[in-house]
C-alpha cells in the first residue's frame, strides 16, 4: 500500500490522502485526544486512544495495515507516530491534525461535531 501523497511529507499525510485511505480500508486512524475532545468531534472510523496510554495499547494496533495518529493541531500525534516508526510500524500523523480536516470540510462524527476551541 502507497499511504504517502506527492504533498506529504514521508511522516505526515494530508487530511484528504487520510480520508481516502480510510474510506479504502487501507489505513487505521487513531485519535490520541482527550476524552472530552473525542466526544464532541472525531473521524468516523477512528479510533480513541487517549496520548499517556498509547503505548500501553500498542500490543492492540495491527502491525500489519499503516496507522494514522492524530490529535488536534499535529504535534501531539507526531511525537507518538515517531515513536511508533522507531518501533517498526508503518506510522503516519495526520498533518495539520484535526484542524486540517476540519479546514477541507471534510466529516466529523457525531454530527454536527466540531473541534474543541474551534
Amino acid at each position: 500500500m502507497e499511504a504517502n501523497a506527492s504533498s506529504a511529507t514521508e511522516t505526515s499525510l494530508p487530511a484528504q490522502r487520510v480520508a481516502e485511505l480510510l474510506e479504502e480500508g487501507h489505513v487505521q486512524v487513531i485519535d490520541v485526544r482527550g476524552s472530552s475532545e473525542w466526544e464532541i468531534g472525531h473521524v468516523g472510523g477512528a479510533r480513541h486512544i487517549e496520548f499517556d496510554q498509547v503505548s500501553a495499547h500498542a500490543d492492540t494496533i495491527d502491525k500489519g495495515t499503516p496507522v494514522v495518529f492524530q490529535c488536534r493541531g499535529g504535534s501531539r500525534s507526531e511525537m507518538i507516530a515517531a515513536a511508533f516508526r522507531e518501533s517498526g510500524w508503518e506510522a503516519y500523523n495526520l498533518d495539520g491534525g484535526l484542524r486540517a480536516w476540519q479546514e477541507r470540510e471534510l466529516p466529523l462524527e457525531p454530527e454536527g461535531g466540531r473541534i474543541e476551541g474551534a
